[in-house]
């Protein structure tokens, strides 16, 4: 596992790489590249449609020719004094703070913000100068639906790490009152389908404002959304962020730190090795014997890790010390879990090859977005079935926050497919 790059380069490259790239987060960039290869997916799809005149500009107004405002130089000042305050002091911060940690308190380089919020005033102020004319006019442009993906992406990612973070403490509700600003600003914690649907609803909002067609625009999105859920499990995955499965106790950890098989009685022994691990999963489950393991050998075609892994350097920090590892992220899973992460990254880069060969053949507005529904809908509520999660008490049912979002996904995905009505097809 890679918490952080740094972690990545000295195992894979076999250097000592740089401090700085400590501070470079596994998970937030491979997170950052989900979002880059989604806006140019969506992009492209939407220049397509545009050929097709499936979507049409929006006429907007707008003032060419004004100098930079007041307004102007203290918002441009104000991001950059946050963005210098908390990254620069990241990369300077001499007290070895985890980066997670110190970007979510109040350290930070007050120089350093000052510094960029006037770089980023000056730039802003530069940039208008250039184009100031002695009368502003104002002037009508058509602005393209695929010219908006800068601004979809921006409001996903904020819109969706608040549904993330809020979803994630409706779902941990007794974790979340025992420390409720603790747990709002924790770095950890996110549940992706708080994310989608917060991020879903502000998207519709701002398309429909924008009078972009909205069939057309989630069902450009639905390729983009699936192979964007593959790419951030992948984050997830080399991170260790705990978005594990169940424990499979067919198999276990041995001194060397490799996944073996193990003795079918053996399970509550390996959870007894570490007195603070075990203490950490009382606290969690009550006691050791309603842990939720499954015992499955897979096959041996693939190696033991595919069935069992023990997530070493994970993020979290959270199980059994590794044998002759030192300083931070040096503990891992034992018993080893279902890779649950690794599941999906396979399963979801296969429905979005599905999606991306079919966008072009379901010619009904609405129906790929609807197919995409169904289909992350499936593939969740699956692979909800060895996943750790809370569950809920609901008519004798005890169901995750997940299962009851995907198979809401599902129905609302096949009501959209039969709702559907044609329109115009695709050439």
């Amino acid at each position: 596992m890679y918490p952080n790059l740094y972690f990545f380069l000295k195992e894979v490259f076999g250097i000592d790489p740089w401090a700085f790239t400590k501070y470079i987060n596994s998970f937030g960039l491979i997170v950052a590249i989900a979002f880059v290869v989604g806006a140019l997916l969506l992009s492209a799809e939407l220049k397509r449609r545009e050929k097709l005149g499936l979507v049409t500009p929006f006429e907007e107004k707008i003032m060419v020719g004004k100098p930079a405002s007041l307004v102007d130089l203290l918002s441009h000042f104000l991001f950059g004094f946050i963005v210098g305050y908390k990254i620069i002091g990241v990369f300077f911060n001499s007290e070895q703070v985890i980066p997670q940690e110190y970007i979510f308190s109040s350290k930070g380089s007050f120089l350093g913000g000052i510094l960029l919020g006037l770089f980023f005033s000056a730039t802003k102020f530069i940039e208008k100068r250039k184009l100031s004319l002695a009368k502003p006019t104002l002037k009508s442009f058509n602005v393209w639906p695929h010219e908006r993906v800068g601004d979809i992406i921006v409001i996903a990612a904020i819109a969706g790490f608040l549904g993330a973070k809020i979803f994630d403490n409706l779902e941990n509700w007794d974790r979340f009152i025992q420390d409720p600003i603790g747990n709002l600003l924790a770095p950890s914690g996110l549940t992706f389908y708080g994310g989608l649907i917060l991020a879903t609803a502000c998207i519709l909002y701002f398309a429909k404002k924008k009078r972009i067609n909205i069939r057309s625009l989630v069902d450009s999105a639905a390729p983009a959304l699936m192979i964007g859920y593959a790419i951030g499990r992948i984050g997830c995955h080399v991170s260790g962020d705990g978005d594990w499965g169940v424990f499979n106790s067919a198999y276990q950890v041995d001194d060397q730190n490799k996944v073996i098989q193990a003795d079918d009685s053996s399970f509550i022994h390996n959870l007894s090795k570490n007195t603070t691990y075990t203490n950490y999963l009382v606290r969690e489950y009550g006691d050791l014997e309603h842990i939720p393991h499954i015992n499955y050998k897979g096959s041996t075609l693939l190696p033991n890790w595919f069935w069992a892994y023990n997530y070493p350097h994970n993020v979290n920090e959270i199980g059994v010390p590794i044998n002759g590892c030192t300083g931070s992220y040096c503990n891992q899973l034992s018993p080893p879990v279902f890779p649950t992460t690794l599941y999906e990254i396979i399963a979801c880069s296969l429905l979005f090859i599905i999606l991306w060969l079919v966008r072009k053949r379901i010619t009904i507005p609405g129906r790929l977005f609807a197919l995409y529904l169904m289909l992350n809908g499936v593939e969740r509520f699956l692979i909800e079935k060895i996943r750790v999660n809370t569950t809920y008490s609901i008519w004798g049912f005890n169901p995750t926050q997940a299962e009851l979002i995907s198979s809401l996904m599902f129905l609302v995905g096949l009501m959209l497919w039969v709702r559907s009505k044609p329109v115009q097809k695709l050439v």
